[in-house]
C-alpha cells in the first residue's frame, strides 16, 4: 500500500518561502516510471498542478509558478520537497502530494491527505 504524507508549517508570512515535505512509504521514488507531484487547491477553486519530480530526479514545473518553485528529492529518506518562494495570499491552499505516471491531478493514483497552508501576516 502506497502512502504519502505531507508535512510543513501551516502558516507562512507574505514574501517568505513555503517549504513542504512529502514522505513516501510502500514505494520507492525511483520506481520507473512514476512522477511525484505537488498539487494545490485554493479556497473555492479547483485543483492546480504545481510541479513534479520524476523517478530519474528531473523536475518539472507549472509555467505560471516556475520562477518561484523548486522541487527536490531525497531517495535515502524516500521523500520529496516543495519550496515556493515569495509567497502571497494567492498561495493559500491545501497542498497535496501525489504519485502518478504523468503530471497533473488526473494522472495521480495515490494522494496524501493534504495540508492546509495559509499565507498571512
Amino acid at each position: 500500500q502506497v502512502q504519502l504524507q505531507e508535512s510543513g508549517p501551516g502558516l507562512v508570512k507574505p514574501s517568505q518561502t513555503l517549504s513542504l515535505t512529502c514522505a513516501v512509504s510502500g514505494d520507492s521514488i525511483t520506481t520507473s516510471y512514476y512522477y511525484w507531484s505537488w498539487i494545490r487547491q485554493p479556497p473555492g477553486k479547483g485543483l492546480e498542478w504545481v510541479g513534479a519530480i520524476s523517478y530519474t530526479g528531473s523536475a518539472y514545473y507549472s509555467p505560471s509558478l516556475k520562477s518561484r518553485t523548486s522541487i527536490s528529492s531525497d531517495t535515502s529518506r524516500s521523500q520529496f520537497t516543495l519550496q515556493l518562494t515569495s509567497v502571497t495570499f494567492e498561495d493559500t491552499a491545501i497542498y497535496y502530494c501525489a504519485r502518478g505516471m504523468g503530471w497533473g491531478a488526473q494522472a495521480a493514483d495515490y494522494w496524501g491527505q493534504g495540508t492546509q497552508v495559509t499565507v498571512s501576516s
